[in-house]
Formats: structure tokens, sequence, C-alpha cells
């Protein structure tokens, strides 16, 4: 879904303002692999945070307690 929104959008854009269109096309591809490292950033922060997470709620599980299980 995300994809065919990207798809009309740049479509759109071609339409309105075609070298704009172009240039985001040719550029793409420089902007993804500037935006690599910021994701891997990301990732390594995420993998903290659960980490450090898992460390607080150690004891309590310890004691027995469970997290009640979410209905969906």
């Amino acid at each position: 879904m995300k994809t065919l929104l990207v798809a009309i959008g740049w479509c759109l854009l071609f339409v309105l303002a075609w070298p704009l269109a172009l240039l985001v096309l040719l550029l793409w591809p420089l902007i993804w692999l500037l935006s690599l490292p910021f994701r891997a950033l990301g990732i390594a922060v995420d993998a903290v945070f659960a980490l450090l997470k898992a460390v607080l709620f150690l004891p309590a599980r310890l004691l027995g307690y469970r997290p009640a299980e979410s209905r969906a």
C-alpha cells in the first residue's frame, strides 16, 4: 500500500513539476545510501532500550510477575 501511494505521489509530482520529479528519481538512491547509518543507529538505540527494560524488569519477573496478556 505504501509503495502504491509513493508511486501515485511521484506521478502527481511528475505531472505538476516534471523536472523536480526527475531530480527526485535520480537522487533517491543517494538519499537512501545517506540514510543507512541513521537507520543502523536507530536499530542500535532501540536494542539498548530493550536491554535496559529487560534489566529493570528482571527483579519483578524473578519474583513471579507475569504481564497480562493483551486481548486483540
